[in-house]
């Protein structure tokens, strides 16, 4: 007990659960229990012999070594691979059906890897990580059956339950592996730098050479990088003298690129056992890569562009177009030990993906998370230079009919349907869902059409990473399951009956409506007592001008055929709608900017449908009311049209006028509503 007590008075505040063999098998094996300073008591299977692995956490930040490293005697040898959990398995913040998150750890085999994402993922997640002792010499196949074996025993006690394989690097080829061999479970595969990509490494040409070394010289790593980076100084040193010569440093390049993405390797390791890990890498590479054609789960990939050790930029690429049912996101600053560095956030990234479910199919409403104040300022960050270009007014209309400036006038309460006109690519989107969340702390759920979220193939659409912004914010595929979803929970709803028809408009057609004949969201908004707010914006006419549109684009041959094939990439929408509003093709117009106008936005008075639920029943009574809603937000269109004329501060330049005669934080004064 001495080594159990020594683990006690080190772990501080932090839980940590070994489990014999499977998180399932956990809650059935013998136990110790360790009692916190906060009064919990934390589980730890005496199964597992804490003597040769010294865990220390504090806050987030952990260090794995071994505890008998000073000891007289021979240390026993070390345990096999296995799971643990680094937080309480009661967190009673975690969402209800949480599901399963294995995390697959690198080279150095530590499993703390996403340590500084445990808390957040915490209230996400079910959490176990696999921990490989450092001098661990299970071949790759047997830890492949070892991951296996968990996720067939999870996915057989909860087959509805996803299971998440988080896998970095080396670990990346673990999760590969197992989803090639378990087609038939719904296993979601998260891969940071996949070390598939091994044999193009700079590591690869070290196997020789550490295969090559005399025993004598390998006596630790400190030494043996000493002396590749003093051979490899010599030598450029003395060609220098000899500029026609060329000096091969690949060797030594590799040894400090190594070392430098992971500083604690030579602590850990002997060279022996990086001999081992390096061969365990070269194993796991070819084993997976053997194995692609059969990996048929959704998969997200996260390449990194600075990585020193593997090319992973060029290996995220490859396995993109290889695996059917994966998507890509590349962090170009980023270095091999992605999950580490402090400005990425795995949960971010998830929900930015739209990665996250909790059953077999992902719900856009019911799977959704709110953005964190963290979230919510990066994704205003990206849109920023829309409100300073543009300083948006925002106007509301009061249950007595008053206009006023600012957002009173909207409902706290849900269901709010807002319904209003799309300004030219949507360029009133941004600062409409920014001021409403800041200002009110209303998540507006904007409907949104579904070429953001995936597209029919690849091709010369914009890749679905340019809208992560707007699903961290609640936009969700357009269809009358989602509305009817988030009218239920109710949600503060963003719909724009015009569609893209209305976004991508002609010239002389800006304010125009393109509405569908019948009503589509009156009678279901009924149905949940829901308030619509008719609402209008202006100011595109005073950012750019149209110049080249869709009729002038069609006139060309080859911008047809380009327009064609933008078009069939995308999943078509009102395809059984006659006129305009049935005609959706996808296009890119061009503008001639204008020196900066101001957006100026109006909501008007909600209209009740609290009560008449029979009533709007009748689709002419419904129908009377969607006519309503079509007038007002024309009306809304108009008197901001005839306001801004009165506005001193239209131009951009009497607003940076004022803010240097004011400061830049100073709300710019309009005219009077």
């Amino acid at each position: 007990m001495a080594n159990l007590s020594c683990f006690i008075h080190r772990r501080h505040h932090h839980h940590l659960v070994w489990p014999t063999s499977t998180p399932a098998a956990a809650a059935a094996a013998p136990a110790l229990f360790l009692q916190s300073n906060n009064g919990r008591r934390t589980r730890l299977v005496s199964a597992v012999d804490l003597s040769h692995t010294h865990i220390q956490t504090q806050n987030t930040t952990h260090l794995i070594t071994n505890s008998n490293s000073n000891s007289r005697h021979p240390s026993p040898p070390p345990p096999p691979p296995r799971w643990f959990s680094p937080l309480d398995s009661r967190c009673p913040s975690r969402l209800p059906n949480s599901p399963l998150l294995l995390y697959l750890p690198g080279i150095v085999g530590t499993g703390l890897g996403l340590s500084l994402h445990h808390p957040r993922l915490g209230e996400m997640f079910d959490i176990w990580c696999l921990h490989i002792p450092a001098t661990d010499t299970t071949p790759f196949p047997e830890l492949v059956k070892l991951v296996e074996s968990t996720v067939k025993s999870e996915n057989y006690q909860l087959p509805e339950r996803p299971i998440y394989l988080v896998g970095q690097s080396f670990g990346a080829c673990l999760a590969l592996a197992v989803a090639a061999r378990n087609p038939g479970v719904d296993i979601l595969l998260v891969l940071a730098n996949s070390a598939t990509s091994f044999n193009g490494s700079r590591l690869r040409p070290l196997i020789p050479l550490l295969e090559a070394m005399p025993e004598e010289l390998g006596v630790g790593l400190h030494y043996m990088l000493n002396m590749m980076t003093g051979i490899a100084s010599v030598a450029s040193e003395t060609l220098e003298k000899r500029p026609s010569q060329q000096t091969d440093t690949g060797l030594s390049e590799a040894l400090l690129a190594l070392f430098s993405e992971l500083p604690d390797l030579a602590e850990a390791f002997s060279v022996k056992t990086l001999l081992w890990k390096l061969r365990l890498l070269d194993s796991a590479s070819s084993y997976t890569n053997s194995r692609l054609h059969a990996v048929k789960a959704q998969t997200l990939i996260l390449s990194s562009g600075r990585d020193q050790l593997l090319p992973s930029r060029q290996e995220g690429e490859r396995l993109y177009h290889l695996l059917p049912k994966s998507d890509i996101r590349t962090f170009d600053d980023s270095g091999h030990l992605l999950f580490m560095e402090q400005h990425h956030d795995l949960v971010t990234i998830l929900k930015a993906t739209g990665f996250y479910r909790r059953t077999r199919n992902l719900d856009y409403v019911l799977d959704y998370l709110p953005p964190s104040s963290y979230e919510f300022r990066k994704a205003r960050e990206s849109h920023r230079f829309v409100e300073e270009a543009f300083s948006p007014v925002m106007l509301s209309t009061l249950e007595n009919g008053k206009i006023v400036r600012g957002l009173s006038g909207i409902p706290s309460e849900g269901p709010v349907i807002f319904v209003g006109y799309h300004m030219m690519l949507g360029l009133e989107l941004a600062p409409l869902v920014a001021r409403m969340f800041s200002e009110r702390g209303i998540l507006v759920r904007g409907i949104a059409h579904p070429m953001m979220f995936n597209k029919l193939k690849e091709g010369k659409l914009p890749h679905v990473s340019q809208f992560d912004t707007y699903r961290i914010m609640g936009a969700v595929p357009v269809s009358a399951t989602n509305l009817f979803k988030l009218l239920k929970l109710k949600s503060h709803i963003l719909l724009y009956p015009g569609g893209m028809r209305e976004a991508l408009h002609r010239k002389g057609e800006e304010y125009k409506l393109f509405w569908p004949e019948q009503s589509e969201f009156v009678r279901m908004g009924a149905r949940f007592g829901a308030k619509i707010i008719p609402f209008g914006v202006v100011g595109e006419d005073d950012i750019g001008e149209l110049i080249f549109d869709y009729e002038d684009q069609m006139k060309i041959p080859y911008l047809k055929r380009f327009i064609q094939e933008l078009t069939e990439e995308a999943l078509q929408l009102r395809s059984n709608n006659e006129g305009e509003v049935g005609n959706q093709d996808i296009h890119l117009p061009v503008m001639l900017p204008k020196l900066p106008g101001r957006l100026y936005y109006l909501f008007g008075k909600p209209i009740e449908t609290q009560g008449r639920k029979k009533e709007l029943r009748e689709r002419d009574k419904a129908h009377d009311v969607y006519i309503e809603v079509k007038s007002e937000v024309e009306n809304c269109l108009c008197y901001l049209k005839q306001k801004r004329r009165d506005d001193p501060y239209r131009s951009i330049l009497s607003r940076l006028l004022y803010q240097f005669r004011h400061g830049l934080e100073t709300q710019i004064p309009t005219f009077e509503p």
